[in-house]
């Protein structure tokens, strides 16, 4: 968000904010004073939006080593009479959860705010999650806006719910309520200018014996959900049938309403206060018709738990049929999507099914046209690697290495850019992706089956900013169990994945404040564990270097250092690499179309008309490792020297 909008304290004005911007100025709205979050996309932006002017309004924003610390943090705020934010995805609240079901117990201070990030559709996501299932168990509210404007409202009602319930409360953003962008209504901002203040004449003690108190503050958080304004319902007071929506599906189902023109037949209830369920409210829309359609994403969260209802009340509401996805009147695998993810085409031929309306969706018709199209041959696009990426030089040296190595070796990985090692770009390394730090835990486990007959070396490949978040402990137990493997941390000095965010290796804050880092090789040394640094660009050092580890019998680190090349192509320029036509022999060179083919960095080019490789120079970042493994010599990196020499 530009500074413009957050110098703007002028009630009414209209602006133009994405989901993640309106979150953020709600936020600000309410009086925050403390927000912390772990980069984790879709909602990335939020946190970044505050740190901008976390100074000029007396915020304190943090990234935080990982969603468990961050959710701490935050709740320090709230004891001390801070209201506070805390930011995370839904991978990130699986982290978090641990201290999140004791804080129904402990209860807390001023309001506290848990913004959760779904992702449908796994965009940006190792996987899809409903987090909503992870409520129940936590004891908490749920919120969810439907449209960025109402993002920006719910947070400052979220804050007040969570004062008058004494409650953490979870507001569920989605990604396409995140990124998408509509005018939004700014209010005033609230100063949040209290002091903290830790009560000590009180305290916030977690104990079994508090668990019929937190129940009893969900019931009065139900009792403001039966007049929240984020509840409505919209059509004719007896429809022949009614849509209960969540989130950005309730858009979605006005838009099918519109769309086959059935305002007069069909009613919607927008239901912003998940959980608990608005008991009343939905039992009063239960009896406008015997038809009730479910829009939601990602599982049957809220069809579940109104049917739960249904069957407690039947004298009341009588017999209804229920159409969602559970009985597959709404979709719910859709292909090659995955499942979860909604749209308006699929709400539409959900609804005119229902309504037995003829409707043909715009993705059919696009077919229809493109079919009429001349066919292109074009080659199929993985994700890729940026050019001159460090992972894709240290994927090459690992696979390399585990060849050499003959004995079947396997290397094991989670979360982050190198994720796409699972990908020809990372040629097909690594072997398991779960959750941060996964593979290090997984690796240290094959490590111990040696007395059991396991003959394979294994590695685990974990990125810089991962270890700080999840990657200490397994290589603590490593080292502690003395199990036989090799954790290869892949350190470009950032969070890649998300926007380049710092980690407590970067010597900088989300505030922009200097602080001193946290060196990695003075952290693992610190461990006990044996220490080898490494430069993921000297492919065939670190061949070498690896084949060597492999073969020791103690858990072994190998840290290969190189800066991230997007980040470092902003800040030096970048050589020339160019490939030597005489040289190059084309089809029959022996590496088998290495440069356009094998190698997989987009900026080596396989001619197809001349038989020869190229190189783009816009896409090219001058990293020469191409150059280093090109059997025939024919790849040159051009020297600054020659690249500066006018005469050249």
């Amino acid at each position: 968000m530009t500074k413009f909008y957050w110098n703007l304290d002028q009630t009414g004005k209209r602006c133009m904010l994405s989901g993640n911007e309106a979150a953020a100025r709600g936020a600000l709205e309410s009086g925050v004073q403390v927000i912390t979050s772990y980069p984790g996309s879709p909602s990335v932006q939020i946190l970044e939006c505050l740190a901008a002017v976390g100074e000029e309004h007396g915020l304190y924003a943090e990234w935080s080593i990982n969603e468990k610390v961050a959710l701490e943090i935050a709740a320090a705020g709230s004891f001390s009479g801070l209201r506070a934010l805390s930011v995370m995805k839904a991978d990130g609240l699986n982290v978090a959860m641990d201290f999140l079901t004791t804080l129904h117990l402990s209860g807390i201070g001023a309001g506290l705010v848990i913004v959760v990030s779904d992702d449908p559709g796994a965009h940006s996501s190792i996987k899809e999650e409903d987090s909503r299932y992870l409520v129940p168990p936590a004891h908490v509210p749920l919120l969810e806006p439907s449209s960025p404007e109402d993002t920006k409202d719910i947070l400052i009602w979220a804050f007040e719910l969570s004062e008058k319930a004494g409650l953490p409360v979870i507001v569920r953003l989605t990604t396409r309520i995140c990124h998408a962008r509509a005018t939004v209504t700014l209010g005033r901002i609230r100063a949040g200018k209290h002091s903290p203040r830790f009560p000590v004449e009180t305290g916030f003690i977690t104990a079994g014996r508090f668990h019929p108190d937190a129940h009893k503050k969900l019931d009065l958080a139900r009792e403001q959900f039966a007049s929240s304004p984020f509840n409505r319902y919209t059509g004719p007071e007896k429809p022949e049938l009614i849509i209960f929506a969540s989130g950005v599906s309730y858009v979605y189902g006005l838009e099918a309403m519109e769309r086959l023109d059935v305002g007069e037949r069909v009613g919607i209830l927008k239901v912003g206060t998940v959980w608990p369920l608005p008991e009343e409210l939905i039992l009063r829309n239960l009896k406008r018709s015997e038809r009730v359609l479910f829009f939601e994403e990602i599982e049957p969260f809220l069809e579940d738990q109104t049917k739960i209802l249904a069957a407690q009340n039947w004298d009341e509401v009588g017999p209804i049929t229920f159409l969602g996805k559970r009985s597959s009147d709404v979709p719910w695998v859709i292909k090659p999507r995955g499942m979860g993810e909604m749209d308006p085409d699929i709400t539409t031929q959900a609804l005119a099914n229902a309504l037995n309306v003829t409707f043909k969706p715009g993705e059919g018709q696009l077919r229809e046209k493109t079919n009429c199209l001349p066919e292109l041959d074009l080659p199929l696009r993985f994700p890729t690697l940026c050019s001159g990426c460090p992972h894709r030089a240290s994927y090459w040296a690992i696979k390399t290495a585990l060849e050499l190595d003959g004995r079947d070796g396997v290397a094991l990985g989670d979360i982050g850019c190198y994720a796409l090692g699972v990908l020809p770009t990372g040629y097909g390394t690594i072997r398991t992706v779960h959750s941060m730090g996964s593979g290090l835990g997984l690796a240290s486990g094959l490590g111990k089956l040696r007395g059991m007959g396991l003959q394979q070396p294994v590695i685990a490949v974990i990125g810089d900013s991962t270890f700080y978040h999840a990657g200490i402990p397994p290589l603590i137990n490593a080292k502690n169990t003395n199990s036989q493997c090799l954790c290869i941390i892949l350190d470009n000095d950032t969070t890649a994945m998300t926007g380049h965010q710092p980690h407590p290796g970067s010597g900088m804050t989300a505030m922009g404040e200097t602080t001193p880092p946290v060196p990695l090789a003075e952290l693992i040394n610190g461990l006990g564990v044996p220490l080898t640094v490494g430069d993921p660009y000297q492919v065939k050092e670190t061949i070498e270097t690896i084949l060597d580890l492999l073969q020791k019998g103690a858990p072994q680190v190998l840290l290969l250092q190189r800066e991230c090349a997007l980040k470092a192509g902003r800040e030096k320029p970048a050589g020339r690499v160019y490939v030597d036509q005489e040289r190059c022999l084309g089809d029959a060179c022996g590496c088998s179309r290495f440069c356009g083919r094998v190698f997989s960095c987009p900026a080596n080019i396989w001619d197809e008309e001349a038989g020869k490789a190229m190189i783009d120079d816009v896409l090219c970042v001058g990293c020469g490792v191409c150059a280093s493994l090109c059997p025939q010599g024919a790849i040159v990196v051009e020297s600054e020297r020659e690249k500066n020499d006018p005469g050249f």
